[in-house]
């Protein structure tokens, strides 16, 4: 039975990086929302590759730490989108759209960090 992808958080996580991607490449960048674009694209891209990590963890602790670092790197994309927003204010309503993603993410390795840290 195929998983339902709003829970296949491989799925999820790159779908969201895919998003920020094809979102970025629609704005029109100046000297000022270029280099939040590129924080951006490295923070929301890299909650994906580090969750592909933390399924091959080497280690429950290995797991733990990258699932850590999930939630930072998406806990930093809502700051850059909160940024972007400041910089594109025409776009607030799909920015937000974008940030409402990344809260559920945090929250999401926020309870799995929560678990782990409560089950040894």
């Amino acid at each position: 039975m195929k998983q339902n992808n709003k829970y296949n958080l491989e799925e999820r996580t790159a779908k969201f990086g895919e998003s920020v991607i094809k979102f970025c490449k629609t704005l029109t960048l100046d000297t000022i929302s270029k280099p939040i674009v590129s924080q951006i694209i490295r923070s929301a891209t890299s909650i994906g590759a580090n969750y592909m990590e933390a399924n091959g963890a080497s280690s429950r602790k290995d797991f733990q730490n990258k699932i850590f670092i999930c939630k930072k790197e998406a806990q930093e994309t809502k700051h850059w989108l909160r940024m972007l927003a400041t910089c594109f204010s025409e776009r607030k309503d799909e920015i937000k759209s974008l940030w409402t993603e990344t809260q559920e993410l945090t929250m999401i390795f926020q309870k799995i960090t929560s678990s782990l840290r409560n089950d040894h």
